[in-house]
C-alpha cells in the first residue's frame, strides 16, 4: 500500500466532500479514490467514513486522522511547492569546486559578478585539487584546468590554457637565458607533482609543430600550484606556469617568458556539471553567465599571449 497516496486522498475525499470531486481533482476515478479509502480502512482496521447515497461522513476515528494527517500532508505539499519553484526563483545556493589555483584568479571574480546580477544567490565554494564527485558532494558545477572530465558530465571547454616558460628577472641576470629547451638542462627548474598520484607532470612544449612532453630536471618539485608560482618569482629557478595565475606578472615584468617560440597551449579550463535536465534556473543562469565571461578572459589570455611570443 502507497501510504502516502491514499492518505492524500483520503484527505481530498474529506476537503471535497464526496468521492467524485476529490477524484476530479486529484486526476483519477472515483473508483480509485474508493478502493484507496477502502484500503486505508483495512489497513487500520477501522471505519473511517460513513458513506450514504446523499452524503459523506467521518466517523471518530477518521476524524481523528484528518486532524493528525492533514497538516502534515500541506507541510509536504508546501516543501513540494517551493522545490519546485526554486527552479525558477533568482535565490537559493549554488555549489561550485575548484582546484585552489582557480579559486581568487577565476571564482571570485565570477561569483561577484554574478552576485551582482542575482544578488539573492548565495555560494558554498569548495576548493580541492582531488577531483570532486558531483553527485555524491551535491555539487552543481564544478571548474577544472587540464583534459576534459569523465564522461558522465557535461563538459565545456572555456577557453585554452596557455602554458608560459618564465623567470624571475633576477634569475635570469644571474644564470643566463635558455635558447633552447635542451638548454634547460644546465638551468634550475621548478616542478609540479600531482597530488592525487605524486607524479610529476612534464613540461609541454611546441616543437616544429608537435607537441612534445619533455621531462624537466627539478631543484624543487611543489603538490601546490602557487607554491611553485611563489618559488619562481622568488628567483629560485625557471617554471612552466598557467598563464592565468601569472598574467599581472608578465605585464609587470616581475616574470619574464623564455623560448616564446616553444609555447603550448594544450589544456583547456573546463566547466562540468552532471546533467541537463531538471536543472535550477538559479544554476542555469550562473552557467550561462560563466560561458560569456569566457569569451573575455579568452581574448585576454590570447593577447598575453601574443605579449609573450
Amino acid at each position: 500500500m502507497d501510504k502516502a497516496r491514499v492518505l492524500t486522498l483520503f484527505i481530498g475525499v474529506v476537503r471535497a466532500g464526496s468521492f467524485r470531486r476529490a477524484a476530479v481533482e486529484a486526476g483519477v476515478t472515483p473508483q480509485a479514490v474508493s478502493k484507496a479509502v477502502r484500503t486505508l480502512e483495512a489497513d487500520l482496521g477501522v471505519r473511517l467514513l460513513h458513506r450514504t447515497t446523499r452524503k459523506l461522513s467521518l466517523t471518530t476515528e477518521g476524524a481523528r486522522l484528518f486532524e493528525l494527517a492533514a497538516p502534515g500532508m500541506r507541510q509536504l505539499d508546501e516543501a513540494l511547492e517551493q522545490i519546485r519553484s526554486s527552479r525558477s526563483e533568482d535565490d537559493g545556493m549554488i555549489r561550485l569546486t575548484a582546484p585552489p589555483s582557480l579559486g581568487s584568479r577565476v571564482l571570485v571574480p565570477l561569483v561577484h559578478g554574478f552576485r551582482a546580477q542575482y544578488p539573492g544567490i548565495v555560494f558554498d565554494v569548495v576548493l580541492s585539487d582531488l577531483f570532486t564527485d558531483l553527485v555524491e558532494a551535491r555539487i552543481d558545477v564544478g571548474f577544472r584546468v587540464g583534459t576534459s572530465p569523465g564522461q558522465n558530465l557535461v563538459a565545456r571547454r572555456l577557453c585554452d590554457v596557455p602554458m608560459v616558460i618564465c623567470a624571475a628577472p633576477d634569475y635570469l641576470a644571474r644564470h643566463g637565458e635558455p635558447d633552447t629547451p635542451d638548454d634547460l638542462l644546465r638551468h634550475q627548474c621548478t616542478g609540479f607533482r600531482r597530488p592525487s598520484t605524486g607524479r610529476m607532470v612534464p613540461w609541454e612544449l611546441q616543437i616544429d609543430g608537435n607537441l612534445v612532453y619533455q621531462e624537466v630536471p627539478a631543484v624543487a618539485s611543489f603538490n601546490d600550484l602557487e607554491a611553485e608560482v611563489e618559488a619562481v618569482r622568488a628567483g629560485m629557478g625557471i617554471g612552466q606556469l598557467a598563464a592565468y595565475m601569472i598574467h599581472g606578472d608578465l605585464l609587470s615584468g616581475r616574470l619574464k617568458p623564455v623560448l616564446t617560440d616553444y609555447t603550448a597551449s594544450n589544456i583547456g579550463l573546463y566547466m562540468y556539471f552532471p546533467h541537463r535536465t531538471q536543472m535550477p534556473t538559479r544554476v542555469r543562469r550562473f552557467i550561462d553567465f560563466v560561458v560569456e565571461a569566457s569569451r573575455g578572459a579568452e581574448q585576454s589570455l590570447s593577447r598575453l599571449v601574443g605579449l609573450v611570443s
